[in-house]
C-alpha cells in the first residue's frame, strides 16, 4: 500500500480528550477518530489492525473446532423478558422500539438467541457437543464511556456458546477454550494473566478473565507467587479475628457528639479503627439489610451481592436509614436493632468490646459482645481485599497488578436452558436441559491493551503479529530518481513475497516522515537514504529496539522476507 492512496490522518498533538496513551496514539496515528461519546468511527489504519486480531481468534476457535455464525444484533425483548434479563441487566442494555412499538435489545451478549438457535435445532445427545462462536458489534451503554476503545459504547467482540449433555462435558470444552484463550493472547504479543472473576449479568458459578497487565488498566488484580490471582471483585484471603479469650465488659453508651465516621469515632474515644463496627444499611429490592464489617475494612459490594441473592442493592438514605434504626446516619449499630435482617462479615466473628453506634443523635456504645448485646444470622466473606493481606492458599502476602480485560470464560451450567426450557433427549428419550458454557474476547479492546503494553515516547510499536503492516519502506526523498527507484523496486519485491508493505512515496521532509513512522509503530522500517545509498545499502531498522542494520539493495527484499519470518516465529503459541 502507497501511503499516497492510504487515508492515514496523523496527528502532531494528542487531542484534549485522550487519558490513556492507547487513547492518545489511536488518536494521533490515526486507527480512530471520535463520533459520540463512546462511539469511534475505525478508520483504515486501526482496521487492518482490529482485521489481524480477529483472524488470529478465528484461526484458533476454528482450530477447537468451534463453528462460526452471525447472529442478528437487534434481539427481541421477549427472549430477554424470557431469561430473566430485560429487567436484571439494568441500564447498561441499549432498547429501541420498531415502528410498531415493539421493544427489541441493541445486543451486549447472545445467550438469548443462541439458546433459542438450539432449543429450536438441536434434540438428540448425538449432537453434541457443539460450540458456536461469532465476531461481531456489541453495544452497550456504559455509563461512563471512557479511554477511547477500552471502554466504548459500540465495539467489536467474539462470543462463543458451548452447548453439552453435562458438566464433564462442559469442563472439557472450557479446558480447551482456556488454551485457545492463551494462544490468541500469545499470538497478539501480549503479556497476561488469567484470574478468577465475578460473573455479573451473564451468571454461572465459575468464571475466568484473561487481564493484559497495565498500569493503566481498569481491573485491579490481588495474586500470589503461589499461583493464586483474582480481581478485586472475588478475591479472598486470610481475616484475623478473635480468639475470644478476652473478657467481656459491661455494656456503656457514651457520648460522641458530632462523631460519625470512623476515625472521628475512634480518635475521640481513643480506640483503634479494628475495635470498632460499622453497621451500613442496604436496601435490597425494598428490604433492608444491616450489614456490619470491622471498621478497619471496608464492604465488597458485588460479594454482597452475591450474599444477597440480588444484584439490585444500594445503599439506603439517609431518611430510610432513619426509618429503620431510629437514629441519623452516622450513628447506626446493631444493638437494639429490630425486624431488620442482620448479617456480617468475618471480621465481627468472636466480636467482644466493641464500639458501635447506638442507633441515636451522638452516641455510641462500647464493649459491645456478639452473642450478649447482638445477634446475627450469618457470616460471610464480604471484605474488600486489600495489599498485604494473607493469601487463602499459601498464607504469603498478596501483591497487586493493574490490567485490562480482553477476554473471559464462563461455566453457565443450566441457567438459560432451563428458564428457556432448552432440551435434549437422552439415550433413554428423557428429557435434560442443556448445560451451557459462554466465552467473550474484546477484539477492539484487545488492539488497545496492545498498545498500552507496546509504545514508548515516539508512538507505537506493534508486534509483527497484528501489525497494520509488517514492514515501512521509507524513501527520504521522492524527488531523487534513484532513491525512488531503490525504495520501489523494494516495495515490489516485498509484495511479490507475500509481506505487507507500506510505502512512504510522500513528498515529506525526512524529519516528518520519520516521526510519522515511529508514531504508526510499523516493526520492520527501511530506509533508503541517500548516504547509504552511495554505499549501495538501505538500512533495516527494528521499531521496538531501535536496532539498525545496513544491507546491500539487491539482498535487502531477501533479508527483510527472512526477518519478518523469524519475527513471526517468536509469537507462535
Amino acid at each position: 500500500m502507497r501511503w499516497t492512496d492510504f487515508l492515514l490522518p496523523t496527528l502532531k498533538e494528542t487531542p484534549a480528550e485522550a487519558e490513556t496513551q492507547s487513547h492518545k496514539l489511536m488518536l494521533r496515528a490515526g486507527l480512530i477518530r471520535k463520533l459520540s461519546s463512546g462511539i469511534y468511527n475505525m478508520l483504515p489504519l486501526g482496521l487492518r489492525v482490529t482485521q489481524k486480531v480477529a483472524s488470529i481468534v478465528r484461526e484458533e476457535m476454528n482450530r477447537i473446532g468451534a463453528l462460526e455464525i452471525l447472529m442478528p444484533v437487534l434481539s427481541p425483548a421477549e427472549l430477554w423478558e424470557e431469561s430473566g434479563r430485560w429487567g436484571i441487566y439494568g441500564k447498561e442494555l441499549m432498547r429501541v422500539r420498531d415502528r410498531h412499538g415493539r421493544f427489541f435489545a441493541l445486543g451486549p451478549t447472545h445467550e438469548e438467541i443462541v439458546t433459542d438457535i438450539i432449543r429450536g435445532e438441536v434434540r438428540s445427545y448425538r449432537q453434541l457437543p457443539l460450540t458456536l462462536y461469532q465476531i461481531q458489534t456489541k453495544f452497550r451503554d456504559e455509563v461512563r464511556p471512557r479511554f477511547g476503545v477500552v471502554r466504548a459504547r459500540e465495539f467489536l467482540m467474539k462470543d462463543a456458546y458451548s452447548f453439552h449433555r453435562d458438566e464433564a462435558s462442559l469442563a472439557e470444552t472450557y479446558d480447551k477454550m482456556y488454551e485457545a484463550y492463551t494462544r490468541i493472547f500469545t499470538r497478539c504479543g501480549l503479556r497476561f494473566g488469567s484470574v478468577e472473576a465475578d460473573s455479573g449479568a451473564i451468571g454461572g458459578d465459575v468464571t475466568h478473565e484473561f487481564m493484559v497487565f497495565a498500569e493503566t488498566g481498569e481491573s485491579q488484580v490481588f495474586a500470589c507467587d503461589c499461583g493464586y490471582a483474582a480481581t478485586e471483585d472475588t478475591a479472598e484471603c486470610v481475616i484475623d479475628v478473635p480468639e475470644g479469650s478476652e473478657e467481656a465488659q459491661g455494656l456503656e453508651k457514651v457520648e460522641t457528639p458530632g462523631m460519625k465516621t470512623v476515625e472521628e469515632v475512634t480518635a475521640f474515644l481513643k480506640k483503634e479503627p479494628r475495635q470498632l463496627i460499622k453497621t451500613i444499611v442496604y436496601n435490597v429490592e425494598g428490604e433492608y439489610v444491616a450489614v456490619l464489617i470491622r471498621g478497619d475494612r471496608e464492604i465488597n459490594e458485588i460479594k454482597l451481592a452475591k450474599v444477597l441473592g440480588s444484584p439490585n442493592i444500594g445503599m439506603a438514605t439517609a431518611e430510610d436509614i432513619e426509618k429503620v434504626t431510629g437514629g441519623p446516619l452516622g450513628f447506626s449499630g446493631p444493638v437494639g436493632l429490630k425486624d431488620v435482617r442482620i448479617i456480617a462479615d468475618r471480621t465481627v466473628t468472636g466480636a467482644c468490646n466493641m464500639v458501635t453506634g447506638a442507633n441515636e443523635a451522638d452516641a455510641h456504645y462500647v464493649n459491645v459482645t456478639l452473642g450478649r448485646d447482638f445477634e446475627v444470622t450469618g457470616f460471610h466473606d464480604l471484605v474488600l481485599v486489600e495489599a498485604g493481606d494473607i493469601c487463602t492458599r499459601c498464607g504469603k502476602p498478596l501483591g497487586t497488578w493493574r490490567g485490562i480485560e480482553v477476554g473471559q470464560i464462563f461455566k453457565l451450567g443450566t441457567k438459560y436452558s432451563e428458564i428457556m426450557k432448552a432440551t435434549f433427549l437422552d439415550e433413554q428419550g428423557k428429557e435434560h436441559p442443556f448445560v451451557m458454557g459462554c466465552y467473550g474476547i474484546g477484539v477492539t479492546r484487545t488492539v488497545a491493551a496492545a498498545i498500552e503494553q507496546h509504545n514508548d515516547k515516539d508512538g507505537i510499536s506493534w508486534p509483527i503479529s497484528i501489525a497494520p503492516f509488517e514492514v515501512h519502506v521509507l524513501p527520504t526523498n521522492v524527488t531523487v530518481p534513484e532513491l525512488k527507484d531503490t525504495a520501489e523496486a523494494i516495495y515490489d519485491g516485498l509484495m511479490a513475497e507475500g509481506i505487507q508493505v507500506l510505502l512512504d512515496d510522500r513528498d515529506e521532509r525526512p524529519g516528518n516522515k520519520f516521526k510519522d513512522a515511529d508514531l504508526v509503530g510499523i516493526p520492520i522500517r527501511v530506509t533508503v537514504g541517500e548516504k547509504s545509498l552511495k554505499e549501495g545499502k538501505v538500512e533495516i531498522r527494528m521499531r521496538k529496539s531501535g536496532e539498525v542494520t545496513k544491507i546491500e539493495k539487491g539482498d535487502a527484499v531477501a533479508h527483510i522476507a527472512e526477518v519478518v519470518r523469524e519475527e513471526k516465529k517468536k509469537l507462535e503459541a
